[in-house]
Protein backbone atom coordinates (compact mmCIF):
# COMPACT_ATOMS: atom_id res chain seq x y z
CA UNK A 1 0.00 0.00 0.00
CA UNK A 2 1.10 3.58 -0.69
CA UNK A 3 2.29 5.85 2.11
CA UNK A 4 -0.41 8.47 2.58
CA UNK A 5 0.80 12.03 3.16
CA UNK A 6 -0.87 15.30 4.15
CA UNK A 7 0.88 18.60 3.39
CA UNK A 8 0.35 21.47 5.83
CA UNK A 9 1.77 24.83 4.75
CA UNK A 10 0.17 28.23 4.27
CA UNK A 11 2.14 28.86 1.07
CA UNK A 12 0.42 27.46 -2.01
CA UNK A 13 3.66 27.29 -3.98
CA UNK A 14 5.41 25.27 -1.29
CA UNK A 15 2.58 22.75 -1.13
CA UNK A 16 2.46 22.55 -4.93
CA UNK A 17 6.19 21.89 -5.13
CA UNK A 18 6.06 19.19 -2.48
CA UNK A 19 3.01 17.63 -4.13
CA UNK A 20 4.81 17.38 -7.48
CA UNK A 21 7.94 15.87 -5.91
CA UNK A 22 6.06 13.29 -3.84
CA UNK A 23 3.53 12.55 -6.57
CA UNK A 24 6.23 11.21 -8.86
CA UNK A 25 7.47 8.71 -6.27
CA UNK A 26 6.15 5.15 -6.36
CA UNK A 27 4.50 4.12 -3.12
CA UNK A 28 3.73 7.68 -1.93
CA UNK A 29 0.39 9.44 -2.30
CA UNK A 30 -0.53 12.99 -1.24
CA UNK A 31 -4.07 12.57 0.08
CA UNK A 32 -4.71 16.06 1.43
CA UNK A 33 -3.44 19.62 1.82
CA UNK A 34 -4.00 22.17 4.57
CA UNK A 35 -3.31 25.89 4.57
CA UNK A 36 -3.29 26.22 8.37
CA UNK A 37 -2.86 24.11 11.48
CA UNK A 38 -6.54 23.81 12.32
CA UNK A 39 -7.29 22.44 8.88
CA UNK A 40 -4.37 20.02 9.22
CA UNK A 41 -5.83 18.64 12.47
CA UNK A 42 -9.21 18.16 10.80
CA UNK A 43 -7.71 16.45 7.74
CA UNK A 44 -5.65 14.04 9.82
CA UNK A 45 -8.69 13.06 11.87
CA UNK A 46 -10.62 12.45 8.65
CA UNK A 47 -7.95 10.85 6.45
CA UNK A 48 -5.64 9.13 8.97
CA UNK A 49 -2.48 9.63 6.83
CA UNK A 50 0.82 7.97 7.61
CA UNK A 51 2.81 11.22 7.60
CA UNK A 52 2.15 14.96 7.86
CA UNK A 53 4.70 17.45 6.55
CA UNK A 54 3.97 20.35 8.89
CA UNK A 55 5.04 23.97 8.56
CA UNK A 56 5.46 25.86 11.84
CA UNK A 57 4.27 29.39 11.11
CA UNK A 58 0.69 29.22 9.86
CA UNK A 59 -2.52 31.19 10.53
CA UNK A 60 -5.38 30.12 12.85
CA UNK A 61 -3.27 27.43 14.53
CA UNK A 62 0.50 27.11 14.19
CA UNK A 63 2.25 23.87 13.35
CA UNK A 64 3.40 23.23 16.91
CA UNK A 65 -0.12 23.34 18.34
CA UNK A 66 -1.40 21.28 15.41
CA UNK A 67 1.30 18.69 16.07
CA UNK A 68 0.27 18.43 19.72
CA UNK A 69 -3.38 17.92 18.73
CA UNK A 70 -2.56 15.33 16.08
CA UNK A 71 -0.25 13.23 18.22
CA UNK A 72 -2.42 13.39 21.34
CA UNK A 73 -5.28 11.98 19.26
CA UNK A 74 -3.08 8.95 18.52
CA UNK A 75 -4.21 8.29 14.95
CA UNK A 76 -0.91 6.58 14.17
CA UNK A 77 0.19 9.59 12.09
CA UNK A 78 3.77 10.78 12.33
CA UNK A 79 4.80 14.41 11.90
CA UNK A 80 7.80 15.93 10.14
CA UNK A 81 8.28 19.62 10.90
CA UNK A 82 9.18 21.92 8.01
CA UNK A 83 11.53 24.48 9.45
CA UNK A 84 14.26 27.07 9.07
CA UNK A 85 17.08 27.81 11.47
CA UNK A 86 15.78 31.14 12.73
CA UNK A 87 13.86 29.76 15.74
CA UNK A 88 15.52 26.92 17.65
CA UNK A 89 12.78 27.11 20.27
CA UNK A 90 10.30 25.96 17.63
CA UNK A 91 12.39 22.89 17.02
CA UNK A 92 12.63 21.92 20.66
CA UNK A 93 8.92 22.51 21.26
CA UNK A 94 8.15 20.26 18.30
CA UNK A 95 10.32 17.51 19.77
CA UNK A 96 8.50 17.82 23.06
CA UNK A 97 5.21 17.63 21.20
CA UNK A 98 6.30 14.31 19.68
CA UNK A 99 7.39 15.22 16.14
CA UNK A 100 9.43 12.49 14.50
CA UNK A 101 11.77 14.72 12.54
CA UNK A 102 12.66 17.98 10.88
CA UNK A 103 13.08 18.97 7.27
CA UNK A 104 14.71 22.19 6.15
CA UNK A 105 12.66 24.07 3.57
CA UNK A 106 15.68 24.22 1.28
CA UNK A 107 16.10 20.44 1.42
CA UNK A 108 16.60 18.50 -1.78
CA UNK A 109 13.75 16.53 -3.37
CA UNK A 110 15.57 13.35 -2.40
CA UNK A 111 15.63 14.44 1.25
CA UNK A 112 11.92 15.23 1.14
CA UNK A 113 11.08 11.77 -0.16
CA UNK A 114 13.45 10.10 2.29
CA UNK A 115 11.93 11.99 5.24
CA UNK A 116 8.51 10.55 4.43
CA UNK A 117 9.81 7.02 4.10
CA UNK A 118 11.99 7.20 7.23
CA UNK A 119 9.33 8.40 9.65
CA UNK A 120 6.62 6.21 8.11
CA UNK A 121 8.59 3.09 9.00
CA UNK A 122 8.87 4.26 12.60
CA UNK A 123 12.33 5.81 12.58
CA UNK A 124 13.31 9.38 13.35
CA UNK A 125 14.72 11.95 10.94
CA UNK A 126 17.81 13.43 12.57
CA UNK A 127 19.36 16.13 10.44
CA UNK A 128 22.84 16.79 11.90
CA UNK A 129 22.50 20.54 11.31
CA UNK A 130 19.16 20.76 13.07
CA UNK A 131 20.23 18.47 15.88
CA UNK A 132 23.25 20.64 16.66
CA UNK A 133 21.08 23.73 16.92
CA UNK A 134 18.52 22.05 19.15
CA UNK A 135 20.95 20.48 21.59
CA UNK A 136 22.93 23.71 21.92
CA UNK A 137 20.03 24.96 24.06
CA UNK A 138 21.28 22.77 26.87
CA UNK A 139 24.91 23.86 26.82
CA UNK A 140 24.70 26.24 29.81
CA UNK A 141 22.95 23.94 32.28
CA UNK A 142 24.97 21.99 34.86
CA UNK A 143 25.71 18.45 33.74
CA UNK A 144 26.34 15.16 35.48
CA UNK A 145 26.67 12.02 33.40
CA UNK A 146 24.51 9.56 35.31
CA UNK A 147 23.23 6.26 33.98
CA UNK A 148 19.43 5.96 34.20
CA UNK A 149 18.73 3.06 36.59
CA UNK A 150 16.52 1.37 34.00
CA UNK A 151 19.48 0.78 31.68
CA UNK A 152 22.33 -1.67 31.78
CA UNK A 153 25.87 -0.38 31.30
CA UNK A 154 25.85 -1.48 27.66
CA UNK A 155 22.46 0.10 26.98
CA UNK A 156 23.77 3.31 28.53
CA UNK A 157 26.74 3.26 26.16
CA UNK A 158 24.33 2.84 23.25
CA UNK A 159 22.23 5.78 24.49
CA UNK A 160 25.32 8.00 24.62
CA UNK A 161 26.17 7.14 21.01
CA UNK A 162 22.53 7.65 19.96
CA UNK A 163 22.61 11.12 21.46
CA UNK A 164 25.64 11.95 19.33
CA UNK A 165 23.56 11.15 16.25
CA UNK A 166 25.39 7.91 15.44
CA UNK A 167 23.78 5.37 13.13
CA UNK A 168 23.47 1.70 14.11
CA UNK A 169 26.50 0.91 11.96
CA UNK A 170 28.56 3.64 13.64
CA UNK A 171 27.51 2.47 17.11
CA UNK A 172 28.44 -1.08 16.19
CA UNK A 173 31.91 0.05 15.08
CA UNK A 174 32.47 2.18 18.18
CA UNK A 175 31.33 -0.43 20.69
CA UNK A 176 32.60 -3.46 18.75
CA UNK A 177 29.14 -4.99 18.43
CA UNK A 178 27.14 -6.48 15.59
CA UNK A 179 24.50 -4.27 13.99
CA UNK A 180 21.75 -6.71 14.95
CA UNK A 181 22.87 -6.51 18.56
CA UNK A 182 22.91 -2.72 18.39
CA UNK A 183 19.38 -2.69 16.97
CA UNK A 184 18.24 -4.82 19.90
CA UNK A 185 19.92 -2.51 22.40
CA UNK A 186 18.38 0.57 20.78
CA UNK A 187 14.93 -0.99 20.97
CA UNK A 188 15.44 -1.82 24.65
CA UNK A 189 16.66 1.69 25.44
CA UNK A 190 13.60 3.27 23.84
CA UNK A 191 11.22 0.84 25.54
CA UNK A 192 12.76 1.12 29.01
CA UNK A 193 12.84 4.93 28.90
CA UNK A 194 9.40 5.25 27.31
CA UNK A 195 10.75 7.11 24.28
CA UNK A 196 9.03 7.25 20.89
CA UNK A 197 12.11 7.08 18.70
CA UNK A 198 15.75 8.05 18.28
CA UNK A 199 14.97 11.76 18.10
CA UNK A 200 13.51 11.67 21.58
CA UNK A 201 16.45 9.65 22.85
CA UNK A 202 18.61 12.64 21.87
CA UNK A 203 16.36 15.03 23.79
CA UNK A 204 16.31 12.72 26.82
CA UNK A 205 20.09 12.47 26.87
CA UNK A 206 20.69 16.20 26.58
CA UNK A 207 17.98 17.17 29.08
CA UNK A 208 19.56 14.91 31.67
CA UNK A 209 23.13 15.88 30.97
CA UNK A 210 24.13 12.43 29.76
CA UNK A 211 25.92 14.12 26.88
CA UNK A 212 26.65 17.76 26.12
CA UNK A 213 27.27 19.66 22.88
CA UNK A 214 30.64 18.56 21.59
CA UNK A 215 30.84 15.78 24.18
Amino acid sequence: MSLRVVLADDQDLVRAGFRVILGTEPGIEVVGEAGDGAQAVELVAELRPDVVLMDVQMPRMDGLEATRHILSADHGTRVVILTTFDREDYLFEALQAGASGFLLKNASPEDLVESVRVVARGDALLSPEVTRRVIARFSTAPRERTRPPELTDREFEVLVELAKGASNAEIAATLFLGETTVKTHVSRVLTKLGLRDRTHAVVFAYERGIVTPGG
